[in-house]
């Protein structure tokens, strides 16, 4: 007999030989977007690499948040495409959209009373048909996800009574309920103790290393950049000044330009680490 893990391998996105080949998830072309006048995003390129985490960083205000809004269908650009798996972004409906990309926004609200199971079914909502009820397999991916977020456990109680580390993981199972190949985050570890936070990233980390989930996701924290990513994007004034691997473009001089302080840059174990203080 099978165990649901073995299962999820055969049925999931499971990291294998096509992924270790270099494939575009995602392009982002000649992206322009604008607030009335205020120019936001200014013909910004750039691909998100298939199997890797991407995150996209930079000073309050250079674009990102837009950009992650527009990556993610909630904004339409001025000018520019967006492609996913080659397919232009702007004419997937939603449902379409959400079959393929599942997103974590930064603030996220539920009723009181829901619970943590309940919560995360409504994941499966894309794949249901109107008044179908929850299929077998819609039952085994609620499980896959409660069981990889570790909320098996807490699938009875009130998303209200859980800690904020918690109720971050059960937005998260949401999202991997949906059964997607690619997972946006929008700053996951906001308003979390570091305790939370780290278990949140090596949670993302996780499923980019067990599963072949490709990430897409917004950081502060430039430590936690650098460990937890393959790819870095990082925007200044709309314009992308940085873009490669952290080892290769975390500097103290492309960091000054990024942020406008000088922050000093050094080796930890063979691990890059900035001092900010």
């Amino acid at each position: 007999m099978r165990t649901l893990k073995e299962t999820n391998k055969e049925t999931l996105f499971i990291r294998g030989d096509a992924v270790n080949e270099k494939k575009t998830a995602m392009e982002v072309r000649n992206l322009v977007f604008a607030y009335g006048r205020n120019v936001v995003l200014r013909g910004i390129s750039f691909k998100i690499e298939e199997g890797k985490i991407t995150t996209l960083m930079g000073a309050n205000g250079c674009g990102k948040s837009t950009l992650f809004s527009l990556m993610t269908k909630n904004l339409d650009p001025r000018r520019g495409k967006i492609f996913l798996y080659g397919k232009n972004i702007y004419h997937l409906g939603l449902k379409d959209f959400a079959r393929r990309v599942s997103i974590v926004h930064q603030y996220n609200t539920a009723n009181d009373d829901i619970t943590v199971e309940r919560l995360v079914s409504y994941g499966r909502i894309p794949h249901m048909k109107m008044m179908q009820g929850r299929s077998d397999r819609d039952e085994q991916m609620i499980e896959w996800a409660l069981e990889v977020t570790n909320l098996q456990a807490y699938r009875d109680r009130e998303v209200s009574r859980l800690s904020g580390g918690q109720r971050q993981r059960v937005w998260i199972a949401m999202a991997l309920a949906q059964n997607t190949k690619i997972l946006f985050l929008d700053e996951p570890t906001t308003y979390l103790d570091i305790r939370y936070q780290i278990e949140i990233l090596e949670l993302v980390k996780k499923l980019n290393d067990e599963f072949g989930m490709t990430i897409v996701m917004v950081l502060h924290d430039i430590n936690q950049a650098i460990y937890f990513s393959d790819n870095i994007i990082g925007l200044q004034n709309g314009c992308i000044t940085v873009e490669g691997s952290p080892d290769e473009v975390i500097t103290t001089e492309s960091l000054k330009e990024l942020y406008g302080i000088s922050l000093e840059v050094t080796q930890v174990e063979g691990q890059k680490f900035v001092l900010t203080v």
